[in-house]
């Protein structure tokens, strides 16, 4: 009896000093809940607050277009993002000082239709710098490789053709979540039509500055 009693005793003893027992676990709880409540209350806010439009990988530093006459070519097809795009590429020249009436713009009906029209442009001699700006995105069928390739090659050759700087503003998404996202400056986008218009003002001024040196000596 007395030997049961004890054993007893013991039992109740290491009940309250367990790992469980309600002292410990009074302190631990509430600090992970705080953690918890930290937490989501740090992911609700991040997804009420807007998302700013991402900033451009490139550093243009000053750029001074104001002599300078740049051509814009674009497409009809994917009429929205293309848009949008060359409202991107006129706030990228303005930014370079570039005056409005010095930027023309003429369309083309899809993309395979631009390095053609690159060159004309290139070979009239009316413009320092060309943009080709347009969007692809990829289908179901080998359409979307055949078009990117022959784009990407033709407008190379005009460049080193007609040694006229000719930009490469042409999109190749693999869907249109990924062009809204390089089209606009909305949900955290970027609109590369912008870093476009101040590539092709930085390439007419390297132009302009090799042949002017072309000829002294």
């Amino acid at each position: 009896m007395i030997f049961r009693t004890i054993l007893l005793s013991t039992a109740l003893l290491l009940s309250n000093t367990t790992a469980f027992s309600p002292t410990k676990h009074h302190h631990v709880v509430p600090s992970l809940q705080k953690q918890q409540q930290q937490q989501q209350s740090s992911t609700s806010s991040s997804l009420v607050a807007p998302l700013r439009a991402a900033e451009s990988e490139v550093n243009f530093g000053e750029l001074d277009g104001s002599d300078l006459r740049i051509g814009v070519l674009r497409t009809r097809w994917n009429d929205e993002h293309v848009s949008n795009l060359v409202e991107g590429i006129k706030a990228g020249v303005t930014e370079c000082k570039v005056p409005t009436e010095n930027i023309f713009i003429k369309e083309v009906p899809g993309a395979y239709e631009l390095p053609y029209a690159a060159k004309l442009l290139a070979m009239s001699g009316t413009v320092d710098a060309i943009i080709c700006t347009g969007v692809l995105i990829k289908g179901e069928t080998l359409h979307f490789e055949y078009i990117s390739d022959a784009v990407t090659k033709g407008i190379m050759d005009v460049n080193l053709g007609t040694m006229t700087p000719v930009v490469y503003g042409v999109l190749n998404c693999l869907d249109e979540e990924q062009v809204k996202k390089r089209s606009s400056n909305e949900n955290g986008g970027h609109n590369h039509g912008e870093d476009w218009g101040k590539t092709a003002v930085e390439m007419a001024i390297m132009r302009a500055e090799a042949l002017k040196g072309k000829g002294t000596k």
